[in-house]
């Protein structure tokens, strides 16, 4: 197999691993803030369950938490998981990724001085005014430098889809060193995370940048 063939093989896979990465963030970003919401309910039974939830999410490995999803509507409801494998993968990383984020968001607003929330009180602000016109944009630039580094580690956890048997880049790239006996494509998929990371760093890098009138 020609380098070319190989590449052109191997391009369906990263296409599949832009997808898993694409929707993971799509899902992920707002459910987190959803779950840190909730993380700070006033409610003693809200906070304990989400709290046990984001301790799952964080305690146990993503590999594990992708078969669970996977194979779990059959063993548990006999329900068949005919055409389930994508839908799974995206579940399974979208659930675990909002856990994350979830407590980066949590600690850009609790970092915020309550004297913010007092002046905004006296101003005539209302909780959610307050919350999305003053503390929202600085918990933003807070927090990006936390975003980065799940979103690069979201990059590389793609990868993990090869446990449910998804063709994405790195599946692929396995599947073709075995046949080939080469190792070329383990250096196609590592170009191609790399390039990947370096891309998303660029582009969080701009956003702080475009963000420093917070300072």
């Amino acid at each position: 197999m020609t380098f070319s063939t190989m590449l052109s093989t191997m391009s369906t896979g990263m296409l599949r691993t832009c997808g898993i990465f694409f929707l993971t963030l799509l899902g992920a970003l707002p459910l987190g803030m959803v779950v840190c919401l909730l993380r700070k309910s006033r409610h003693a039974v809200v906070r304990t369950i989400i709290k046990i939830y984001i301790s799952i999410m964080r305690g146990t490995p993503l590999m594990l938490q992708l078969l669970v999803w996977y194979f779990g509507p059959y063993y548990l409801f006999r329900i068949p998981i005919n055409g389930w494998r994508f839908p799974a993968i995206i579940v399974g990383f979208v659930m675990n990724y909002a856990a994350y984020f979830a407590e980066i968001y949590r600690s850009g607003i609790d970092s915020m001085p309550a004297g913010q929330y007092e002046a905004a009180e006296v101003l005539g602000y209302t909780k959610s005014r307050t919350f999305f016109k003053i503390i929202l944009p600085q918990v933003i630039k807070r927090i990006l430098p936390a975003v980065t580094n799940e979103v690069i580690t979201l990059v590389k956890d793609t990868s993990l889809a090869f446990t449910l048997a998804y063709n994405e880049v790195f599946s692929l790239a396995k599947q073709i060193s075995a046949s080939q006996t080469s190792f070329m494509p383990f250096v196609i998929a590592g170009v191609f995370y790399y390039v990947a990371n370096y891309v998303v760093a660029f582009v969080m890098e701009r956003c702080e940048k475009a963000l420093d009138y917070y300072r």
